[in-house]
């Protein structure tokens, strides 16, 4: 048995054709959602990147204990697993922030791993005497600049970071497909802003816009022109067709070996981007928003070779560490919160009732598939929070010498296997960052009906809802063990 996972960041389902989006150019979206399954009802858990990334290692939430930040020594890593015991694991990325601060240790967990450099503020290439063209948006840090350096060595598509990694990706499957018992993880940071395609595929998307380069929206709410609006948005859109120019070719060496018959495929991301929808762009400064929280995701299982069907049961990232052990016939270890798949994608069998999502520091989620709540910190208790760590690394710069001088012993929870913690006042987004924004502290607890209300524009109130969801709430958070200081930031302190 073989699995190949492509792996996109911020890919929108909202603009996939699968998901009923037409205006873009993304044939092999559409052949994929033939040879798979669909799913229409799959949620982010932890957010953003790493912590996303760590769900996808441990199959369990990581955003009530901790934010940002390296694999602890006593998580178990799904690659690990299945490394020691005897299933070849490799993984090919251009995710540059496995290698800044705060992304350590997780490629480690593979057999085998390559790296492509240059994405976005990858400090790759030094150019002291550069000067940025024109632009609107975009960071205005280090990062921003070497944004702009980089793309100076990626002038033809050869040299893309994207067009390397999955040439890498497909050398592993033209080189490996005849032997047996390995996991291939083709991971790629597009379309993640800053939306830097070659001119072929923005022709599909001309819009008469000659104005300043506006292709990186920054995290804020929307203040440019109509028309720079609509550039933006093409510009991600000549992205998302480039992945998906990059997607058929994986699709196509599946053809040419046969390998359905044999190798699970699994098409997924981390988390969505907002494309101006709510009149914002970006993430992490607003509610979490399903454009957002509700990701794309496709999976082929050559056990029941079902394919060209959609399911509606509630999934979550968490899942996909169980349902690669359980497909290679691993043992699943007890510390994870996800469930396989596997009846699921045979029949629709539901797994979770309920689902949580969010980001250290801020709301707290839970979706039943139908209702969205957003559960808002309590002002006066919003910053009691602390992160729970054993490597006392994060986003860099987050966890501050101040805040480490904080550090008490903490005795751990069940889940990390006696390891004694560090309980540090703060962390990511809380001081350096200025976060919680003020902005989305200002919307307060929401509730939202997807039956009626799609796309979340208004809001409802509805008490018996309302309980219901916050009872769940609390039942997942007691199940994760969540610290007691996240019931008091949220004013649930009478439920526990």
């Amino acid at each position: 048995m073989k699995a190949i996972m492509v792996m996109f960041d911020s890919l929108n389902r909202h603009m996939l054709p699968p998901y009923g989006y037409q205006d873009i150019v993304a044939p092999n979206f559409e052949r994929l959602a033939r040879r798979t399954v669909t799913f229409d009802n799959c949620y982010v858990g932890s957010m953003p990147c790493m912590p996303a990334r760590r769900e996808l290692h441990t199959g369990r939430y990581n955003f009530l204990h901790r934010s940002w930040g390296p694999l602890e020594p006593y998580d178990d890593s799904m690659p690990r697993i299945l490394k020691e015991n005897g299933i070849y694991t490799h993984i090919t990325t251009d995710h540059w922030h496995y290698w800044e601060e705060g992304g350590a240790v997780y490629l480690n967990q593979y057999n085998s791993y390559e790296f492509v450099r240059g994405q976005e503020g990858d400090p790759f290439k030094g150019l002291i005497n550069f000067v940025e063209p024109e632009h609107l948006d975009g960071r205005k840090d280090f990062c921003g600049r070497q944004e702009f350096i980089n793309r100076h060595y990626m002038q033809d598509e050869k040299n893309q970071s994207i067009t390397q990694n999955f040439s890498n990706g497909l050398q592993f499957i033209e080189e490996n497909h005849t032997a047996d018992n390995w996991y291939l993880q083709l991971e790629n940071y597009d379309p993640h802003e800053p939306f830097f395609t070659p001119e072929k595929y923005k022709e599909p998307y001309k819009d008469g816009y000659n104005g300043v380069m506006f292709d990186w929206p920054g995290y804020h709410e929307v203040v440019e022109t109509p028309e720079q609006v609509e550039h933006c948005i093409n510009e991600y859109k000549a992205l998302v067709t480039m992945c998906d120019t990059y997607l058929g070719k994986v699709l196509d060496l599946m053809d040419e070996y046969n390998m359905w018959e044999d190798t699970m495929l699994i098409v997924n991301t981390d988390h969505g981007f907002m494309l101006s929808q709510h009149n914002w762009w970006g993430k992490m400064m607003m509610p979490y928003f399903n454009e957002l929280a509700r990701i794309p995701l496709f999976i082929w299982d050559p056990r029941s070779k079902t394919a060209g069907e959609r399911r509606q049961a509630l999934v979550q990232t968490i899942d996909l560490a169980p349902t690669l052990l359980e497909y290679f016939g691993q043992e699943i270890p007890k510390d994870m919160e996800g469930k396989p798949l596997r009846e699921t994608i045979e029949n629709d069998k539901a797994v979770h009732e309920y689902a949580l999502f969010g980001q250290h520091g801020i709301h707290v989620n839970i979706t039943d598939g139908r209702y969205v709540y957003m559960r808002c910190p309590d002002p006066e208790h919003e910053q009691d929070l602390f992160n729970y760590i054993v490597e006392p690394t994060s986003y860099p710069g987050a966890i501050t010498v101040e805040e480490l001088k904080t550090a008490q012993f903490h005795e751990g929870f069940g889940f990390t296997k006696g390891c004694p913690m560090m309980k540090i006042k703060g962390g990511y987004g809380i001081s350096t960052l200025g976060f919680p924004p003020r902005c989305l502290m200002d919307y307060g607890t929401l509730l939202y009906d997807l039956e009626t209300d799609p796309e979340q524009n208004h809001p409802i109130h509805d008490p018996e809802v309302e309980e219901r969801m916050i009872q769940n709430m609390v039942k997942l958070m007691k199940q994760n063990e969540a610290p007691e200081e996240q019931y008091t930031r949220l004013g649930l302190e009478a439920y526990v």
